[in-house]
């Protein structure tokens, strides 16, 4: 199972004793699931998905709630045949109503079928903000894999709705953004630590405590590596130099010979021959008397300030 799906098992069973919780929770649902059927026979309200945790869900909540016996039923997806269909029905006219007027949701002006959260007084206690944003995420959220990265989101069939829900997540103080992709708006959170918070919002504790788990390791493993790397670096920076140090010592003893230079240039010149892998704490360690790494390192200079100089001449010669 996704890590998606693992959160969403987790809040399909999550049922808020309070029935307002209750309310909001199902109004964002069936805002997103929902639509109404209008037949010469009677109105249907169908609840459509094609994920069984989130039928299942809305089924305890509709019972719970409503006291509403309904069933569950099982259809082919009309393009995709090997995707399951979930489908809840209510034809019974006054069953419609108290759930359309509970939930605040009215049709849309535009597309009579689709259903609206009308009044955002169904979200607006801080617990029925979380139970909101618990149902619209099950109804049309998802979350990546974290050991891939981090994104969260809730698609929403137009802007009214996504700018309905960035409100009530940002009152979480959780920067949620909105962009259009194709005909849909989507809702959307990529900050690791703000997904966190996302799940706390919506009680998914099983899945937060896997998140941060997995957050600290990859944080661990990218320590190390930055570790690694500069360690790295810093070694291949060491043994650039001393390439260099040794090709000047080389010049410095085939052009002058070391009894032309003093016996402190002349003493690291030969250490730094017999040990060429040495660090400069090491062979400063070696001299007598012991010489500190900003003393070896200012020998070493001056003799590849003198290669410089007989490189110029030897140039010059040439020329």
């Amino acid at each position: 199972m996704s890590f998606s799906g693992m959160v969403k098992e987790e809040l399909s069973r999550q049922i808020g004793n309070a029935r307002h919780c209750r309310i909001a929770e199902l109004a964002a649902i069936i805002g997103s699931c929902g639509r109404m059927g209008y037949f010469p026979q009677g109105d249907i309200l169908k609840i459509q998905t094609e994920n069984e945790v989130v039928a299942r869900k809305c089924f305890t909540l509709l019972q719970k709630t409503f006291n509403i016996e309904t069933e569950i039923s099982v259809r082919e997806n009309s393009q995709l045949k090997r995707v399951k269909v979930y489908v809840i029905e209510i034809s019974e006219p006054k069953e419609i109503q108290v759930i359309l007027q509970a939930l605040k949701l009215t049709t849309d002006s535009v597309d009579h079928g689709t259903l609206i959260v009308a009044d955002m007084l169904v979200a607006q206690q801080n617990c029925c903000k979380r139970a909101f944003i618990r149902g619209a995420f099950l109804a049309s959220g998802s979350i990546s894999d974290p050991e891939k990265g981090y994104h969260f989101e809730i698609v929403c069939p137009d802007v009214r709705r996504a700018e309905q829900l960035q409100t009530i997540i940002r009152s979480f103080s959780v920067d949620a953004k909105i962009v259009q992709r194709k005909k849909s708006h989507v809702v959307y959170v990529k900050e690791g630590a703000q997904i966190v918070d996302m799940l706390a919002v919506m009680e998914a504790n099983v899945a937060l405590m896997d998140l941060e788990n997995i957050r600290i390791l990859k944080e661990m493993r990218n320590s190390v590596n930055r570790k690694v790397n500069c360690e790295t670096a810093n070694i291949n920076k060491t043994v650039n130099a001393a390439v260099k140090q040794m090709e000047d010592i080389k010049l410095i003893q085939q052009k002058l010979g070391f009894e032309q230079l003093n016996e402190g240039l002349a003493q690291i010149a030969e250490l730094r021959m017999q040990y060429p892998e040495a660090t400069l704490k090491e062979l400063g360690m070696m001299l007598s008397p012991q010489v500190g790494k900003s003393g070896v390192n200012h020998r070493l200079r001056k003799l590849s300030a003198m290669a410089d100089e007989l490189r110029e001449k030897q140039g010059g010669e040439l020329l």
